[in-house]
């Protein structure tokens, strides 16, 4: 009679090995059909052929002390074929036997990681991640000496990292704004000092955006912001969405000029050309000025704002919601320095608009005609 021992076979490489040789090995007595059944399997090269031999073990001999090991077996090879399905339904059936299984729930993420499926990506990622941490921060047995205890605790923090990393590929490849919130978001929970983190939060700010979640986008730039590591669109998103709140003026007027200065000192990439680079700059040069210019008005700066707004309304071209908003406020500072005749013309313009502004430009029109001697 021949005994075998058998334990998970590591997916990955051989600092997984370490892991995989704290686990309690599978017995196999090859007097017995089950365990001729396993030996099979184990020694069966080809991923078709050992699927079928797993299957049938396992409708023979579901109660076996081995199913575990076989569901584990499973993952691996039907990933191989393509099976993503039945290699993430044998993890489960794993770990429903054997919880602390972490190369089997690693093995998951890299199936759901192929199959490019965001919800079981994060699924996995958590769960792979939850295992590895305990692993990591379980004291130092007797079995071990420095070298197996140090080598353990590296390779589980090795993969709680590859979590990481997988959320973020995940939410790269993900096509839905929403899936790709979900998986970010995931990651700044679990790992918010993540080298991967840093590298996704331009990714997660627009993915914010695109969802309508404007908030939890600007509570991201601002952290951005405050490392100095914010882009163009962070900035102006954020005091944009600061001056629509009518609060936080001096975050405005901060946040204006550094998206200017920014502006104004970035060279040109070399793949961009001369006008798609001009076009870029004008829309975010009017943009800017165009914050700066509507929060000095609400302050009652109205020399400052209508020497900014004037500045931004030939950049303000083909925006009629900024440009409106520059007329208005154009308007409402000129009529305060007694330009009356600017300000019926700027209100004019700002009539020919259609916008929300429509109505108290044409009102502050009328009122101008109506009062004071102003041609048409």
């Amino acid at each position: 009679m021949r005994i075998y021992s058998l334990v998970l076979v590591p997916f990955l490489s051989l600092a997984t090995a370490s892991l995989s040789g704290q686990r309690q090995g599978v017995t196999i007595n090859d007097r017995t059909p089950e365990g001729r059944l396993l030996q099979q399997v184990s020694e069966e090269p080809d991923d078709a052929k050992k699927v079928a031999l797993m299957e049938q073990f396992l409708a023979q001999y579901p109660e076996h002390e081995g199913a575990a090991w076989v569901y584990s077996q499973m993952v691996t090879s039907c990933a191989k074929l393509g099976q993503f399905d039945a290699a993430l339904g044998a993890a489960e059936k794993a770990l429903a036997q054997d919880p602390a299984n972490l190369e089997t729930a690693f093995a998951a993420v890299k199936a759901a990681e192929a199959k490019k499926d965001p919800d079981a990506v994060r699924k996995w990622a958590v769960r792979s991640s939850d295992l590895a941490r305990k692993v990591a921060q379980a004291p130092k047995s007797a079995e071990e000496d420095d070298n197996a205890y140090k080598l353990r605790v590296d390779s589980a923090k090795h993969l709680d990292t590859y979590t990481e990393y997988a959320l973020l590929n995940s939410a790269q490849q993900a096509p839905q704004a929403a899936k790709k919130v979900e998986l970010l978001k995931t990651l700044e929970e679990r790992a918010p000092e993540s080298i991967y983190l840093s590298q996704g939060y331009g990714l997660y700010f627009l993915a914010l955006v695109q969802s309508g979640d404007t908030p939890a986008a600007v509570a991201v730039a601002e952290k951005l912001i405050a490392k100095g590591q914010a882009n163009e669109e962070m900035l102006a998103t954020t005091g944009d969405f600061y001056l629509r709140q009518n609060r936080e003026a001096q975050k405005v007027l901060d946040y204006s000029s550094k998206l200017l200065e920014l502006v104004n000192t970035k060279a040109k990439p070399d793949a961009v050309s001369d006008a798609d680079w001009q076009k870029w700059k004008n829309h975010l040069l009017g943009w800017g000025q165009w914050m700066t210019g509507v929060e000095y008005c609400a302050q009652s700066r109205f020399d400052e704002a209508n020497k900014v707004l004037r500045a931004a309304l030939p950049l303000l071209e083909g925006n009629d919601e900024y440009k409106a908003g520059a007329l208005f406020n154009l308007g409402i500072a000129n009529s305060h320095l007694k330009n009356l005749a600017d300000a019926a013309k700027f209100f004019e313009q700002c009539v020919a608009i259609k916008s929300p502004y429509q109505p108290p430009c044409a009102d502050n029109l009328k009122g101008i005609r109506a009062t004071h001697r102003v041609v048409k």
